[in-house]
């Protein structure tokens, strides 16, 4: 009778291996999307799996728990210990992805300037391409939702010439990681791809630079795009306020 309750029973190794399983999963996704070996949609839903199973693995594992606790089973503890332990971090994170979500507006199509928004140029090929999404900035929709919640977007006027800061603009998207696809001095742009850790996003970015109208210094507006979905969690306007940090330090 002792060799019995100390042997784990089935269903708490089942426990941690569904546990396991959550967490490869939404490792899986990620990186399968970024690697190519299925698309965006395949991702999500191989995360999706993760995370419901992970949801399944908790509950029964606190009911197993109570049960070990009321029956005095020992060795059952550590496996549902560690399951419960794997599904809090992944529904901890999963957590942290949903607030970023309602937190934000549902675009992912950010400019400094909401009326004339830098036009992209050698990227638009790339995009179509990939099928991204739209480049159309509609300020009808999406001007006052960005403005409310990213009202630190704005155009940067600087006493630096056009020429020189365009040049700053291409070492600062250097320096924060993202590949320069193309600059163009005769059009006073810079574009940029960032690519995002886990799933491999894609995000274009252009940077404008115009000379001020007094001619003694210039004017830079920055555009961040998202090639998939709806909601970028506000990361466009996050890499926007970084080239406008580098920028203003430059």
């Amino acid at each position: 009778m002792e060799n019995e309750i100390e042997k784990p029973r089935w269903w708490t190794q089942a426990l941690l291996i569904g546990a396991v399983i959550s967490a490869v999963l939404m490792v899986m996704a990620g990186f399968g999307t970024r690697l190519g070996m299925w698309g965006y949609t395949g991702g999500f839903t191989i995360a999706s799996g993760g995370v419901v199973l992970a949801v399944a693995v908790f509950f029964l594992g606190v009911i197993g728990y109570v049960v070990c606790l009321r029956k005095g089973l020992q060795s059952e503890r550590s496996n549902i210990l560690i399951g419960l332990l794997i599904c809090v971090v992944l529904l901890g994170q999963f957590g942290v992805q949903m607030n970023a979500i309602s937190s934000v507006p549902r675009i992912h199509n950010i400019s400094t300037d909401t009326l004339d928004p830098p036009s992209f140029d050698a990227l638009v090929a790339i995009r179509e391409a990939a099928g991204a999404n739209p480049l159309f900035y509609d300020a009808s929709v999406l001007a006052e939702q960005q403005q409310a919640a990213y009202p630190w977007v704005t155009t940067l006027n600087s006493p630096i010439s056009p020429a020189i800061m365009l040049n700053s603009a291409t070492v600062v998207i250097e320096d924060l990681g993202l590949e320069v696809i193309n600059v163009s001095l005769e059009k006073g742009i810079v574009e940029a791809t960032d690519t995002t850790f886990w799933f491999g996003f894609k995000d274009d970015v252009v940077v404008r630079v115009r000379a001020a109208e007094n001619g003694g210094g210039s004017i830079v507006d920055v555009r961040s795009v998202s090639r998939v979905g709806q909601s970028d969690l506000g990361l466009n306007a996050k890499r926007i306020g970084s080239i406008l940090d580098g920028l203003r330090d430059a």
